[in-house]
């Protein structure tokens, strides 16, 4: 079906921002030319069709027009602007070069010959108590070929996972690992990588990607990793719930191709470092085809034990059993093991009455006092006389989000255009490739402009890159002060690899505006969606089927409709000073709890809670008392302190600074962060000095619902079509030559 047109109004941003408001950090998002993986799908085909067309001329009219024809397709194909990466810098590179179906192509470390990889399984065991998880991932590793293999390994954790113990599993041998400097844990790995001693790396990409690095896996061998991490459950709108990842999406990798372009880096992936991205080789790992043979699958078991009797318990993506309530401690479990292609989430809910109002989690560890302390605000309800608002409905058209994804968003649009009042003024902002507004400016909730806006959304179509600044830039105008509530809701998959980049043209154009960020799909970037809305004074909300539009869309709306809780502090009774991340505790809104981890004695004084909703003041007193020793709180407000340090760079402070103080806190508590590694190596050889070593990076699932060829296309994808270009002009070059041999004409 063909891309239903635009109302004539809707004009395309080209950067939405002024010259005076450029930093470095905005001018790399805006000012960059969009590519990496999407597309340039209707100019290819064109040229394809072209190009048959002038083939078909050239060979009519002889030896002499194909050689030119060749000649000129080679001369034209060379880019001729600044702006164009050359031939040999693309930025994008084919999936379908990376993927060779149902096993994993494999590199030689050694200069030997390829062979071939599963990765066999993931199993997966999560302990839940209170407000915490603790969660084992166990990642199996066999060779079945005849040469010693290393394997690497891209995946997904949740976005605030306390990631701190790593074991190598060797047969009936386990070999603990040890956080280190990144640098020092690299090199550590590499030399028993060299000596022939089996070892694993565990590295963070992203605070939601990591990489497993496992050298010297054995003919016929199997090896295993297991991975723990501690984890706070989110609480919002009366419910409980946790989500594990099973699938890094693919990025859209911007920017121009940095160094050499070659690919590097353990992650081994389908795209080259950039400028905008410089890890883009480490966070786009090799797909495997769709419908191969052998896929990465994921079993799972889970314990529950929430505090009090259950009005609920769900997993809204996944068939699960429960296996039984023994002393209040549910056992549940996927019902078999499936593809790791989409999120899995849990949710559970207590029965009326029985409803949270605050609750402290504490642990004695090495001689100091955490605590996780949850506090509900007061309830105060939807205000009477709503405030007339300013709403910008912000949807990602691009490629990754075709089929169930633009579906939703269509879907969640239309509720919010449903919800608004005469009083209240909106736009529409659509991106992909480029970003397009529906009217050049904000205007009135009339019939006729909703009407047109409706119409508007019903065309929309999922095509195209995930050029994400332009469209930022065009729904922040940057306005300190606003005669209307200003509210950005920005629906997206979060496909983007230059996260930092977009944090920080946020943080620039934010102004008087709140944003407010809405997961669309299987697997969100869930690290850019809670951290844009944390930056963005917004919260976060997930969408995962079609079927959860209206009542998470009417759960937003009632955040927004609601009074928002702001100016909060939290001051202690008595002599008690704890030290408490995060330190500027954020606005809330409706539903939303307070949770914040602490180092330090509470006293007997208690705790109060203060703040503003309305223009009144507001505060609540507690008298935390018996809180329930959880293991593993102290890893928790380390995480925080860690994710709250990394903030402060933006804020100006010390690059080296930060680092100083991220590295005592990792190494302290044993934290994987940007800058430490868990590694651990076996003591003695198993390669045979003479046998060499082949590498290979593990292939991962597209995620549940995506098209490949609307993110990638059915040819490679590039930053030009000057490759294509290229190749289709020798071809003709040749044939050219070939024909005028055949002719009698050569020499």
């Amino acid at each position: 079906m063909p891309r239903q047109r635009r109302p004539a109004a809707s004009a395309t941003v080209s950067t939405g921002v002024s010259g005076q408001e450029k930093s470095t950090g905005a001018r790399r998002a805006v000012g960059t030319r969009g590519v990496g993986i999407m597309k340039r799908a209707h100019a290819e085909r064109g040229l394809i069709r072209d190009i048959g067309y002038l083939s078909l001329y050239s060979v009519a009219s002889g030896v002499a027009g194909a050689l030119a024809l060749g000649a000129l397709i080679l001369l034209l194909s060379w880019p001729a602007r600044a702006g164009e990466a050359p031939f040999n810098e693309p930025v994008a590179q084919s999936v379908r070069d990376e993927v060779r179906g149902p096993r994993l192509r494999l590199r030689s470390v050694d200069g030997g010959g390829g062979g071939e990889a599963p990765l066999l399984d993931t199993d997966v065991r999560m302990e839940i108590s209170g407000m915490t998880a603790r969660v084992v991932v166990k990642q199996r590793f066999r060779n079945p070929g005849e040469r010693w293999v290393e394997g690497v390994y891209v995946f997904p954790l949740p976005e605030a996972a306390a990631v701190d113990r790593m074991r190598l599993r060797i047969g009936e041998r386990l070999v603990e690992g040890e956080v280190r400097e990144k640098a020092q844990a690299l090199r550590q790995y590499q030399q028993a990588r060299r000596e022939g001693r089996k070892a694993s790396l565990l590295s963070q990409q992203r605070p939601n990607i990591f990489t497993t690095a496992v050298a010297n896996i054995g003919p016929g061998e199997e090896v295993g990793v297991e991975i723990e991490y501690q984890q706070a459950l989110r609480y919002d709108q009366g419910r409980f719930s946790i989500r594990f990842p099973m699938v890094v999406a693919p990025r859209y990798i911007p920017g121009r191709v940095a160094g050499s372009g070659d690919l590097g880096g353990f992650g081994g992936g389908w795209a080259r470092d950039t400028d905008q991205v410089p890890d883009a080789s480490r966070i786009t790992p090799p797909l495997r085809e769709p419908g191969a043979e052998r896929a990465n699958r994921v079993a799972m078991e889970i314990r529950l034990a929430p505090g009090f009797p259950l009005a609920l318990l769900e997993s809204p993506h996944h068939a699960i059993e429960r296996l039984g309530d023994e002393g209040g401690v549910h056992r549940i479990r996927l019902r078999e093991s499936v593809l790791a292609n989409r999120d899995f989430v849990l949710n559970w809910a207590p029965r009326a009455g029985d409803e949270p109002h605050g609750a402290l989690f504490s642990e004695h560890w090495k001689g100091e006092e955490y605590a996780l302390l949850m506090v509900m605000p007061p309830h105060v309800g939807a205000v009477r006389d709503p405030v007339p608002r300013e709403m910008i409905l912000v949807v990602d058209t691009s490629g990754s989000m075709h089929g169930g994804s633009i579906e939703q968003a269509r879907g969640a649009l239309r509720l919010a255009l449903g919800r608004l009042t005469p009083a209240d003024r909106f736009n529409v902002v659509e991106f992909n490739s480029h970003a397009r507004v529906l009217f050049p400016s904000a205007v009135a909730a009339s019939r006729d402009n909703l009407s047109r806006a409706l119409a508007y959304v019903d065309g929309l179509e999922a095509d195209g890159g995930t050029e994400m600044a332009p469209a930022l830039a065009a729904a922040l105008d940057g306005r300190r002060e606003t005669p209307l509530l200003r509210q950005v809701v920005f629906m997206t998959d979060g496909s983007v690899g230059n996260e930092e980049a977009l944090f920080e043209l946020i943080r620039q154009r934010l102004g008087a505006s709140r944003l407010f960020t809405v997961g669309i799909g299987s697997a969100p970037n869930s690290y850019f969606m809670t951290r844009a809305a944390l930056f963005g004074r917004g919260s976060y909300t997930y969408i995962g089927d079609p079927g959860e539009v209206r009542e998470k869309m009417n759960a937003l709306f009632m955040k927004l409709e609601s009074p928002v809780l702001t100016d909060i502090e939290l001051s202690w009774n008595g002599d008690a000073q704890p030290d408490v991340w995060p330190r500027r505790i954020p606005d809330l809104y409706a539903g939303e709890p307070l949770l914040v981890a602490l180092k330090g004695d509470l006293g007997a004084g208690g705790v109060r809670l203060s703040g503003r909703t309305a223009g009144r003041a507001w505060a609540r007193e507690l008298t935390p008392r018996g809180g329930a020793q959880s293991p593993g709180v102290h890893l928790l407000w380390a995480r925080r302190k860690v994710a709250d340090l990394l903030d402060q760079r933006a804020r100006g402070r010390s690059g080296e600074e930060v680092r100083g103080e991220v590295l005592e806190v990792a190494l302290g508590h044993g934290l994987v962060t940007p800058y430490t590694s868990l590694v651990a190596v076996e003591r003695r050889p198993s390669r045979p000095a003479d046998q060499g070593l082949v590498s290979h990076a593990v292939a991962t699932e597209l995620p549940e619902g995506w098209s490949a060829s609307k993110v990638f296309g059915t040819l490679p994808r590039t930053a030009t079509p000057a490759p294509l270009h290229l190749l289709l002009g020798g071809l003709l070059t040749l044939a050219g030559w070939i024909l005028k041999r055949a002719t009698g004409g050569g020499a």
